[in-house]
């Protein structure tokens, strides 16, 4: 039993977004979705969730500063394997979860694959509502 690309998106979501819900202040394009929540275990820190369902365009926007980023893809929706920024995706062969590392985007143009789903962590966001630890 492999696990749905669903299930990678809940264990990011997990690890990435905490409980306060931000407005993630992001123009929004058609089949777009992005939501802000602080960023689980750190103070300030702010975590972009970026859904571009659009099947045949990349979206880009500016990011004002670094974050870490994990971006989810497939090479068909329908597919059981998923990449975390283009490497695959599978439970160790214990059955545990393996590293999910992010990579680092640095400030500036960001683009969005079609079909991705993408977290942007911003450790550094000095968000006034996210002072209190998130878990």
């Amino acid at each position: 039993m492999e696990p749905r690309p669903n299930y990678w998106a809940s264990v990011l979501w997990h690890k990435l977004m905490g409980t306060t819900v931000l407005d993630p202040q992001v123009p929004l394009a058609p089949n777009v979705y992005v939501y802000a929540q602080c960023l689980t275990g750190r103070r300030g820190g702010v975590t972009l969730l970026v859904i571009n369902a659009d099947r045949q365009r990349s979206l880009d926007f500016n990011m004002p500063t670094a974050s870490e980023r994990y971006t989810l893809t497939a090479k068909q929706l329908e597919e059981t394997t998923v990449q975390l920024n283009g490497k695959p995706l599978r439970l160790t062969s214990s059955g545990d979860l393996p590293r999910l590392p992010g990579e680092r985007a640095n400030a500036g143009r960001v683009t969005f694959a079609p079909t991705s789903i993408t977290y942007l962590s911003i450790a550094n966001a000095g968000n006034a509502n996210c002072q209190q630890l998130q878990h």
